[in-house]
């Protein structure tokens, strides 16, 4: 059991805590969250898929970065080109050790010429100040302070048009904001961590319930619905979207350099931007292993319905596909030699296929490669017939329009 004395709540907890039907509380970042309202995580997956779903995503950890020389600090500790990012475009970025290898991942928002707000799923605060020794920069943590909604799905626009001060139709992919909600000051980014249509909402955690209260009412004939982080869970593996501890391993937390994974083998080539001007931590090792090539990739796995009900049916059972997204390693295998693992795996609703992402060595990561996948038949272990693809596995066109 999750002790509620050793994990804080969020600003909308007494909100989420009388939905909920299951009590089924998760751990983040030192919070007691919801894994999910209700017994099954059908309608709150579908929600984020076909309406509007509405998650707290408060425990993710917030910092300030202020002052003539913000900018440059963020260019020196991320893989993205800051000094040429406008006001109001949000980056997501990872960030790496002088080995190049990915200490954390999350969001940098250019909220005016010399203030940026960072998102981070781990503590950064001291990684911050160290590297802004010499900088005209301050930086603060506002974690506690700063209270932050998801709502995502293809009608999460409709509904926060209903409630803030001005239509968000205009409003870009990656770009942010500030309004209101009811006399409420927000500022509302077009993110998310679902692969959908989908907006972040930032206010002061005071005026927290409040605005929970709005886009609940604003969003009833749009069949709004609370959702959990087990639903989510499935959504982001749709997306091709990895998370920290469970995907990956940050480099400070390795015990073995093999634990360590680079932006380039997490797939994110288009977020490293090695034509940027000056220096960055990891920039050198991470130009060598450009030139180079990587020896892993995160990649997709479709898994073949047909091989694994066949796997089954020797048994004389129908498949057993579980619930939610499973956190856990399974090795793949390439002729009975292991290639790789794959980190999370789950059933995709909408695609009506099971799916994992998966950590592949060269040259096994070619899309189209033909691979198995373990799985546990009646308690033995047996290898389904499986094939890398690219990532995302799910984007609907809705996404960035």
């Amino acid at each position: 059991m999750l002790s509620t004395l050793e994990l804080k709540r969020t600003p909308f907890h007494e909100r989420t805590s009388r939905l909920s039907v299951t009590q089924n509380w998760r751990r983040w970042a030192g919070h007691i969250v919801l894994g999910s309202y209700e017994l099954s995580l059908e309608h709150e997956y579908w929600a984020i898929r076909d309406g509007a779903a509405l998650i707290d995503v408060s425990p993710l950890m917030k910092y300030m970065i202020e002052g003539p020389d913000a900018a440059r600090l963020l260019h020196k500790v991320t893989t993205r080109d800051i000094l040429k990012m406008p006001v109001g475009q949000v980056y997501y970025t990872g960030w790496c050790d002088d080995e190049g290898k990915l200490l954390d991942d999350g969001t940098v928002a250019r909220m005016d010429e010399q203030r940026f707000r960072m998102t981070s799923a781990e503590p950064s605060l001291r990684w911050l100040a160290m590297n802004a020794v010499g900088l005209d920069v301050k930086v603060t943590e506002v974690t506690d302070r700063m209270a932050a909604l998801s709502l995502q799905g293809p009608k999460s626009r409709a509904v926060l048009n209903r409630c803030c001060a001005e239509p968000l139709d205009k409003l870009k992919y990656f770009r942010l904001t500030n309004t209101s909600i009811g006399n409420i000051p927000v500022s509302v980014s077009r993110t998310g961590y679902t692969g959908d249509l989908g907006f972040e909402i930032w206010m002061d955690a005071e005026q927290a319930l409040p605005v929970w209260d709005r886009l609940m009412a604003a969003g009833g004939d749009y069949g709004i619905t609370p959702c959990g982080i087990l639903a989510m869970d499935m959504a982001r593996v749709e997306a091709g979207l990895f998370m920290l501890d469970v995907d990956y391993t940050a480099a400070t937390h390795a015990w073995i350099d093999g634990q360590k994974s680079s932006p380039l083998e997490m797939g994110l080539d288009w977020a490293v931007n090695l034509d940027k001007k000056g220096y960055f931590v990891g920039r050198r090792a991470l130009e060598r292993e450009k030139r180079e090539g990587s020896a892993w990739k995160l990649m997709g796995l479709e898994i073949a319905w047909e091989g694994l009900e066949r796997l089954y049916a020797d048994v004389g059972l129908p498949p057993q596909i579980p619930a939610m997204a499973v956190r856990g390693s399974l090795p793949v295998m390439h002729e009975g030699k292991q290639v790789g693992y794959a980190s999370t795996s789950t059933w995709s609703p909408v695609l009506k296929k099971y799916i994992a992402l998966a950590h592949l060595q060269r040259p096994h990561y070619e899309p189209g490669t033909s691979l198995t996948m373990e799985v546990t038949v009646e308690h033995h272990r047996r290898q389904a017939p499986a094939k890398v693809v690219k990532l995302p596995f799910y984007e609907p066109a809705w996404k960035k329009k």
